[in-house]
């Protein structure tokens, strides 16, 4: 019977079909249901009669009317016929589910049309007949129900209280559905129904039968609780389902005959957990943030009170050196000025013995000149003569006397020896201010020098007068282009302190290898560093080895130049000696196991050799190159080729190659043979070297010349950066684990 009565329901109004129309699709739907669906189509520029389709709420087939409208179509006799035949059917019980709808309440149409189209599509919980059904029971029997008005007007009162508020006002909840006034006292509500029921009422209209069944009942709640919010566009529409598309609540009807029809749309629940979890996250991490803010502000009020304490601190630091420069100062002056007045009381000592001496001569002069006119008085020449020869002896001593009254040089009143030239002294006040950082000195590459183990590095400073000390400071350079992670990460850095000089040597670095360099200028007040710069140790010089000489060749005293002798020579077998018949070979006397090495080889008038490195384990009965442990460049007469465990490929060369240049980057896992005159490049090998390398010598006719540890030329440099990315793409003849090129050919 509940399977029955889902086929007899109205997709509209969830309850069975009322004058049941039989629709193209084969679907049916109630007279009044397709009614409503047009009267929502309808506009003030579109009445009901110009309205000639609408779809099919179950399929969305689009059902075309004729001039008649809705009576054109046919009525679904049959289906009227089995719904009065159930319907009498189930008359039978007082619990029965056509008994328990007539007991109910009658809602509006928009209110069961809301339901009923969330039920439809999916935009509530449940998704069947019976959950739809369920919504379509009193949920609004506030409006007819004779004690709808007592409700209401609570909720009007309270409308502007929260729903906690209004609880707290009126703890009481009265029955929705009671006739009696007062209405009894609610013991459930009904979340599907939105009806808060008392016992008696909540038996009568929910009978433990589907579709009341999957009705949800709580504890009574206030009506606003569980009020849903309108449609803005389908007035006392509810919201129950969300638009994707144009991000805002809409009703059964939006989708079903409105503007979102087309749109994407989601359930309330669906929305609901999502924007939930978003929000919870979102406030997770504002939370977290606050507390990121109110850390960061609590760090910046703790340093704002470190920099009052601070400057508290060196404006007293500043006025106390500043007071024990003003006390230097007046003290000093108060010893140069002791030093005027003892230098005025000698001198004016001096001046008053002069003074007084002169007044004694002054007094006998004075005395003499008196006795000397009395005497010129006398007429009497014998009595003149007897008294003025004395007179005049003492006129004349005291005359020739009178230099003395002239007074001393030293004692005049210049006082050039206090002399004061405070300039300097100015000059440095005037200039008084705290000490800064020296400037970051500049290291001057081009003054730098290097050989295989030391470097030579140079550099200047602006502020030489105010550096204390510098501090050199060097580690191998690995690659890197950011420098300042170099600086900050780098383990191995060496560190020379206390230099006074504006150069330093390094010693014991490994030949052939690039160094960073860094200087820091110091000095009370701090230090700074200079730019980057990298520098590096020469190639690692070697001679040829006599005790691996081939017993026809003949080394020069040097060991640096080696001749084919046919003549034989007595010569003691070693291990180390190249003994093979046409093995006419030396090798170098150190093994490379790291770093960038180059050297040149003199070739004159020779046109039949091969050059290159080996392990020490390599054969020293068989040409280099026959095997796995050499790799050379070889020239056969015209032919010139590059060998690798017995395979060979021809290369490209000028038959007036004079000077073979040898590149090994034994860290980089290359070996790079050049045209040195030419400053042409000829081959590259690409080697996972696992040994220590040595370099090697064969020759058949005339003789070579070694000239090693030199410095990689410039044109090396530019070479190896505009082949790189080709050399990638090559197939290196020198790797174990692959297949060797093809296209060789042997040197006979």
């Amino acid at each position: 019977m509940e399977t029955l009565e889902s086929e007899l329901t109205c997709p509209i109004c969830l309850e069975l079909f009322e004058d049941p129309l039989l629709l193209p699709c084969a679907h049916s739907l109630c007279f009044n249901c397709a009614h409503r669906i047009l009267v929502s189509h309808c506009s003030t520029s579109k009445p009901l009669e110009s309205i000639s389709a609408f779809q099919c709420p179950t399929c969305r087939y689009v059902i075309t009317l004729n001039h008649r409208g809705l009576e054109g179509l046919k009525r679904n006799v049959t289906l009227q016929n089995i719904i009065d035949r159930f319907q009498k059917a189930s008359l039978s019980g007082p619990n029965s589910p056509t008994e328990s709808r007539r007991l109910q309440p009658q809602r509006p149409y928009t209110a069961t049309i809301s339901g009923t189209i969330a039920g439809t599509i999916g935009g509530g919980g449940g998704g069947g007949t019976s959950g739809s059904s369920a919504r379509g029971s009193p949920a609004t029997s506030s409006h007819s129900h004779p004690h709808a008005n007592h409700t209401n007007h609570v909720n009007h009162t309270n409308a502007n209280h929260s729903p906690a508020v209004v609880a707290k006002m009126d703890p009481r909840i009265s029955c929705q559905f009671c006739e009696q006034d007062p209405p009894r006292e609610a013991v459930k509500t009904c979340v599907t129904c939105e009806v808060s029921y008392c016992d008696r009422c909540l038996r009568a209209t929910h009978p433990n039968k589907k579709p009341f069944t999957s009705h949800r009942l709580v504890e009574p709640v206030p009506d606003t609780h569980i009020r849903g919010l309108t449609c803005l566009e389908h007035e006392n529409e509810k919201v129950n389902m969300y638009c994707l598309v144009d991000d805002q609540l809409i009703c059964a009807l939006c989708k079903l005959v409105g503007r979102h029809r087309e749109h994407q749309v989601s359930s309330l629940t669906e929305r609901f957990d999502k924007l939930k979890q978003t929000l919870e996250n979102n406030l997770t991490n504002l939370v977290k943030r606050n507390s990121e803010l109110e850390n960061q502000m609590a760090k910046l009020i703790q340093i704002c009170q470190q920099v009052e304490v601070n400057t508290a601190m060196h404006e007293a630091k500043l006025v106390e050196e500043c007071d024990e420069l003003v006390e230097i100062i007046r003290q000093r002056k108060q010893v140069i000025a002791v030093k005027i007045k003892e230098s005025k009381v000698m001198k004016l000592r001096k001046l008053a013995q002069q003074i007084a001496n002169c007044r004694q001569c002054l007094e006998r002069s004075s005395a003499l000149i008196t006795q000397a006119e009395q005497s010129l008085k006398e007429n009497d020449h014998a009595r003149f003569l007897q008294t003025a020869r004395n007179v005049a002896e003492r006129v004349a001593m005291a005359t020739a006397s009178s230099q003395v009254l002239i007074p001393d040089v030293n004692l005049n009143e210049a006082f050039d020896n206090f002399a004061l030239d405070f300039s300097r002294e100015k000059k440095i006040l005037e200039g008084l201010d705290y000490l800064t950082a020296p400037n970051p000195p500049s290291i001057r590459d081009e003054l730098c020098t290097a050989s295989h183990d030391t470097i030579t590095v140079h550099w200047t400073s602006e502020d030489e007068f105010s550096v204390t000390s510098y501090e050199l400071q060097y580690t191998i350079y690995t690659g890197q282009t950011n420098f300042i992670s170099l600086y900050n990460s780098a383990d191995s850095w060496m560190i020379v302190p206390n230099i006074k000089q504006n150069h330093y040597t390094v010693h014991g670095l490994q030949s052939g290898t690039r160094y960073i360099f860094f200087v820091k200028a110091i000095n009370q007040a701090g230090s700074r560093n200079s730019e980057p710069a990298r520098l590096k140790t020469n190639s690692q010089p070697f001679k040829l080895d006599p005790k691996t000489a081939h017993k026809k060749l003949r080394l020069s005293n040097d060991c640096l130049t080696m001749e084919k002798d046919e003549s034989s020579l007595k010569k003691s077998h070693t291990p180390e000696r190249f003994s093979g018949t046409g093995s006419y070979g030396a090798a170098g006397n150190v093994f490379i196991d790291s770093g960038c090495h180059y050297w040149e080889v003199l070739l004159g008038a020779s046109t039949w050799y091969a050059i290159g490195v080996a392990y020490k384990s390599a054969p020293k009965n068989e040409w280099s190159g026959k095997n796995s442990s050499s790799w050379v460049f070889s020239r056969c007469n015209n032919n010139f080729m590059v060998r690798h465990d017995g395979k060979e490929m021809l290369v490209e060369a000028s038959l007036q190659l004079r000077r073979l240049g040898v590149l090994l980057d034994y860290d980089n896992n290359s070996l790079s043979f050049y045209d040195a005159m030419n400053s042409q490049h000829i081959h590259t090998f690409e080697i996972s070297f696992l040994l220590p390398v040595v370099p090697t010598f064969m020759i058949w006719n005339k003789s070579v010349m070694i000239l090693s540890g030199l410095p990689v030329p410039d044109f090396v440099d530019g070479l190896a950066s505009d082949l790189q990315e080709q050399q990638q793409q090559q197939m290196g003849l020198c790797r174990q684990e692959s297949p060797y090129l093809t296209g060789m050919k042997t040197c006979h």
